[in-house]
């Protein structure tokens, strides 16, 4: 019953999601293009000409893979079959989680970890839509509960080893940046199997596993080369494709005052796709009213056809060149940090109908007091997450150190990766919750001493 009612609750919630607030928009729908054009046409591309699809670089094949997979079996559009299907691997990643609390933590600890991540509605609601997330979510938990396994069992060569390599390189064509889970884990690998030696072969189990993770990006490289004559293992940072213009004025001018998710909406993503208005922007974006006029004038010739040419990209562009040289601080260090700490702090309601400005209690009450909620749920994740991560440090018989320190090492790469992000979506966070609830395990890891820890490991096991 500890086991079955969490994951019953956990499929009904993600259901709620799926009725009631589902999310196929925007990038769902890019995705969905290319599975179909991909998969009756052979082409990797979008549907924008009369004579057929138009290649594309722009994303990785990996959730467009999956999007096919499920187009064939289910039929075209079938975008409730996509998000049901990713109800159940949400729910198999909450159960693969708990079992590495058990291994890690013992028994109760495991239970607790079920509960919260089968109840998390903020990974829960991303089974709602079809997106990337889930199935990353799902690769990290993989990744780390494969490493464990593989290091339980001699960390040699052994079945394991498969689904680390797997986890890894399905996760890095899902998302670029999924790159740090295996600059982490093979490492990790590495140190393992060294046991105060350098040798190759100890090491072959982690090179082989690495090789794993390039092989699927070599038919993707040399495709890209022969299309578009670029070398592009991954995707290109700006997500354009070649000849496309690449905006690098208006992004860093947006960097040098932009903080909040709501700019990504209002301003960020509306650049070369609709108009602008001059009053979503905070008085942090003007540090005279001499630049005020100039973004006023320079947006009023933007809006008129909603097109950015190269001529405004370079107004923008000496804008931010005097924004920085007046505070390099302020542009290389604080609004970093600052669009950070929103990512990880802000109400995870952008995937709801939930006005932007929810704090605006005068506005819309009921959604003021949801999104409230929601943020000290998600402070509370964060908070048992730090909390239990101090006290697995302090747990120093704990033989799982490879395993704390490789976690700790993706969520630090991951977040110095952020800081160098124009725009600030709460979505890039969500990687971080598997590991805030596998640290909140430590907190109910009661035993005194070693031997009883690998005691219970042993029956456990």
């Amino acid at each position: 019953m500890q086991f079955w009612l969490p994951l019953a609750l956990g499929f009904l919630l993600r259901l709620v999601f799926v009725l009631y607030a589902p999310r196929i928009a925007g990038d769902t729908l890019m995705y969905g293009d290319i599975a179909k054009n991909w998969m009756h046409h052979g082409v990797y591309g979008f549907a924008d000409s009369p004579d057929g699809p138009v290649p594309t670089l722009i994303r990785l094949p990996g959730y467009p893979l999956f999007m096919a997979l499920c187009f064939r079996i289910f039929g075209d559009d079938q975008y409730n079959a996509v998000m049901l299907l990713q109800c159940l691997i949400d729910l198999g990643t909450c159960v693969l989680l708990s079992d590495l609390a058990r291994r890690l933590f013992g028994g109760r600890a495991a239970i607790v970890v079920l509960w919260m991540a089968a109840l998390c509605p903020f990974t829960a609601n991303y089974a709602a839509s079809p997106l990337t997330e889930t199935l990353t979510l799902a690769t990290i938990v993989a990744a780390f509960y494969g490493l464990e396994r593989w290091r339980s069992e001699g960390a040699r060569w052994n079945r394991w080893l498969w689904l680390i390599a797997v986890a890894l390189a399905y996760s890095l064509l899902l998302r670029p940046e999924q790159g740090l889970l295996a600059a982490v884990v093979v490492p990790a690998m590495l140190w393992v199997t060294a046991e105060g030696k350098v040798q190759i072969r100890r090491a072959g189990p982690a090179l082989a596993v690495a090789l794993c993770v390039i092989l699927p990006l070599v038919p993707w490289t040399i495709r890209n080369w022969r299309t578009f004559h670029v070398f592009q293992p991954l995707v290109p940072r700006d997500a354009v494709d070649p000849g496309e213009l690449v905006p690098h004025g208006f992004n860093r001018w947006y960097r040098s005052w932009a903080i909040d998710f709501a700019s990504t909406e209002d301003v960020y993503w509306n650049w070369n796709t609709s108009t602008i208005d001059i009053g979503d922007l905070p008085t942090r974006a003007f540090d005279t009213d001499e630049q005020y006029d100039r973004v006023n004038d320079l947006l009023n010739e933007y809006n008129q056809t909603s097109n950015a040419t190269p001529k405004l990209d370079a107004a923008f562009a000496a804008l931010a060149k005097e924004r920085i040289e007046d505070d390099p601080l302020r542009y290389y260090v604080a609004l970093p940090f600052a669009r950070l700490v929103n990512m990880m702090l802000r109400p995870r309601v952008s995937m709801m109908e939930i006005d932007l400005e929810w704090w605006n209690w005068s506005r819309h009450r009921a959604q003021t007091a949801f999104a409230t909620a929601y943020a000290l749920l998600n402070l509370a994740y964060l908070v048992v997450g730090a909390a239990g991560l101090w006290r697995w440090r302090r747990r120093r018989w704990d033989g799982y150190a490879v395993l704390a320190w490789s976690t700790v090492a993706f969520f630090l790469l991951r977040c110095a990766l952020l800081l160098t992000l124009d725009n600030s979506e709460p979505r890039y966070t969500l990687e971080f919750f598997p590991l805030l609830m596998l640290w909140a395990g430590a907190l109910f890891l009661s035993l005194p001493g070693a031997r009883e820890v690998e005691s219970v490991r042993t029956i456990a096991s």
